[in-house]
């Protein structure tokens, strides 16, 4: 039974990871239908746990559902783009500032650890590696701001958004800048300055909105294509 369990897990991860890559390389398009059938037949799996990777990937802005049509690749305008960076800023910046007289030693010693984890990642090229790292980084001063609420928001924000933020970390030396910000976050940190915190921080997220939509890989209008997994 257990070996069944961990055998579907697996799978079900796979599924996920084979999206998710295809959906952020642009092998498929926005707009482009994801058939369930067909991957249930790829896999030669029963189409239940199709549909719960189906469920995940909408919660995190690669799919939507939408009735009698089934999954779509989601959309995204450069207003969505605006928007999102423009709230994560503000939430981020916030804790940023809450999290300056909070954070222990021990705290602002982990914020270096995953840093230097980051540039070594960078200099990889690991980008999944390195967005996974990336957002260890920001929920120790997230959690640090002792705020639970807003640590709510901002986790169902940027889960909804992630296709978007690993859009932006993918972009040519994009993971490399983001260690030089947070190196500056740190020593803002560490000085206690809660006014230079809060800007960083909110630096850093308007930053990964604007080498996003001048990437020209959102545009107002996604062109729909057929896609065949």
């Amino acid at each position: 039974m257990k070996k069944s369990m961990e055998k579907h897990l697996t799978l079900r991860e796979k599924i996920l990871e084979n999206i998710r890559d295809a959906i952020i390389s642009g092998a498929i398009k926005a707009g482009s239908k994801v058939s369930e059938p067909d991957l249930a037949e790829r896999y030669g799996i029963s189409r239940t746990p199709i549909r719960e990777a189906f469920r995940q990937l909408e919660s995190e802005g690669y799919l939507t559902v939408i009735p009698r049509r089934g999954a779509v690749v989601s959309e995204f305008s450069e207003k969505d783009v605006e928007e999102f960076y423009a709230i994560k800023s503000i939430l981020e910046g916030y804790a940023a500032r809450r999290a300056c007289e909070k954070l222990t030693a021990k705290e602002l010693d982990r914020l270096q650890t995953i840093n230097d984890r980051l540039a070594e990642l960078a200099s990889h090229n690991d980008i999944k590696a390195f967005f996974k790292s990336h957002n260890d980084f920001h929920d120790v001063f997230i959690k640090a701001a002792d705020n639970e609420k807003l640590r709510e928001l901002i986790k169902s924000l940027v889960t909804r958004f992630q296709r978007l933020r690993l859009m932006s970390i993918s972009l040519p030396g994009r993971m490399e800048i983001s260690v030089q910000e947070h190196e500056k976050i740190i020593e803002a940190f560490r000085r206690k300055d809660d006014d230079a915190a809060e800007m960083l921080v909110r630096k850093n997220a308007e930053y990964g909105g604007k080498v996003l939509m001048g990437s020209g890989i959102v545009s107002s209008q996604a062109a729909a294509m057929q896609m065949d997994l």
